[in-house]
């Protein structure tokens, strides 16, 4: 059951800054006061109305003039892969999943970068810091896993996944490049999807999809995708009609 949101919590905008997703676009961010107390029925909450995490700021798009980045969530008992997600999932049969506690590995921050230099050179999330990627990824309030996938013993994708009261949030995953071929970062999706269902949960959030970004247009692709606007999740097919 998720906590209903604090009528004294206080929101903050920032400056506009330049758009991480489209070109030529100016953004602003809302942030949840970081000085308030935050934990996981409270962020199941905001994550509800649109908010997301990075490290231990909860955050969502307020931009004045563009309206592009839609919450994007999947109803995971009412989903139902494609021809190329089953083909992905049969692909990554031969795959051990393990949930583990997250913390700081070299063998974690070596993929992320190797990942990095090919999917997001100069993205704007490079991190050279070690300490930065726990800070980007982890938190002290939330409960978090970090799911890693291995082809024998060989690490090759990780997925950083939030556990709430009402569903699964993707925070992020990063993959061997050079395992391409099997669509691990579609595979990751799937195995958090069935995560969720085997969990009694209801949704797999997965942060915000922009049509506009080729980036995020993967997302798209899990259908029924569910997506904010208004202030309500409608489905994805209904927005475009609305369009």
């Amino acid at each position: 059951m998720t906590s209903p949101i604090p009528h004294n919590l206080v929101f903050y905008a920032s400056p506009p800054h330049e758009c991480s997703y489209l070109e030529e676009r100016q953004a602003v961010t809302l942030f949840a006061d970081p000085h308030a107390p935050m934990h996981t029925e409270l962020y199941g909450a905001l994550i509800n109305v649109g908010f997301r995490r990075s490290g231990e700021y909860v955050y969502r798009p307020r931009c004045r003039t563009c309206d592009a980045c839609r919450p994007a969530r999947v109803p995971v008992e009412r989903f139902s892969p494609d021809r190329a997600q089953r083909r992905a999932w049969r692909a990554n049969a031969d795959l051990s999943v393990r949930a583990v506690e997250p913390a700081f590995h070299d063998e974690y921050y070596e993929l992320y970068r190797r990942y990095l230099s090919t999917r997001h050179r100069d993205g704007g999330m490079d991190v050279d810091e070690p300490e930065r990627f726990m800070e980007f990824l982890g938190s002290s309030w939330c409960r978090t896993e970090f799911v890693e996938f291995r082809a024998g013993n060989r690490l090759v994708a990780v997925a950083v996944t939030d556990l709430l009261p009402e569903g699964l949030s993707a925070v992020y995953t990063f993959f061997d490049p050079a395992e391409a071929r099997r669509g691990l970062g579609t595979y990751a999706v799937l195995w958090q999807i069935e995560a969720a269902r085997r969990h009694g949960l209801h949704w797999l959030y997965l942060g915000y999809w922009i049509k506009e970004s080729p980036k995020m247009a993967y997302k798209g692709r899990f259908r029924p995708l569910e997506i904010m606007r208004g202030g309500r999740w409608i489905p994805a097919t209904e927005s475009a009609r609305m369009v």
